[in-house]
């Protein structure tokens, strides 16, 4: 008999298809094979994570980054570089300032594929509901095992 599958739309395997056809021992710095693996490979790092963070505040200069870390400029560079080929922020030029600023929409992919996700757990989590109520009607339908002493089957 074959296995029933929880999913049977197919995009949930599509998207885990998507999110895995890469190399997992592939370096942060390569570009990854899609947008949603770049982001996710960027974001994938807390110093990145915490740069984002603090850019949703308004776009910041290499050092102003920085600051609040205790790695060299040079590391923070890398970092950024990362993000940068991810999408996630861009790099301008004013004189002799080179500010960064978030792309907010560049987390649109990871925000459809993170809603789409939690839509399909819900429903999955729906019909096992579903399924533990229909077991639970079945078993008490069954004839329950006498209780000797005041104790169950199973209590000694």
């Amino acid at each position: 008999m074959p296995a029933k599958s929880l999913d049977t739309s197919g995009a949930g395997l599509y998207l885990t298809f998507v999110l895995n056809r890469t190399s997992l021992n592939r370096s942060p710095v390569v570009p990854a094979s899609s947008p949603l693996d770049a982001t996710f490979a960027a974001l994938a790092d807390p110093t990145r994570r915490a740069i984002v963070a603090r850019l949703t505040a308004g776009e910041a200069t290499v050092l102003e980054l920085a600051a609040p870390f205790q790695i060299s400029l040079p590391a923070i560079s890398r970092h950024l570089k990362v993000l940068e080929r991810a999408g996630l922020i861009t790099r301008g030029r004013e004189a002799q300032r080179r500010p960064c600023r978030l792309r907010s929409e560049a987390l649109q992919d990871v925000t459809v594929w993170a809603e789409h996700t939690r839509r399909a757990w819900e429903e999955r989590f729906d019909r096992f509901g579903e399924h533990l109520k229909t077991l639970q009607a079945q078993d008490s339908l069954s004839p329950s095992t006498p209780v000797k002493d005041g104790h169950g089957p199973d209590e000694t």
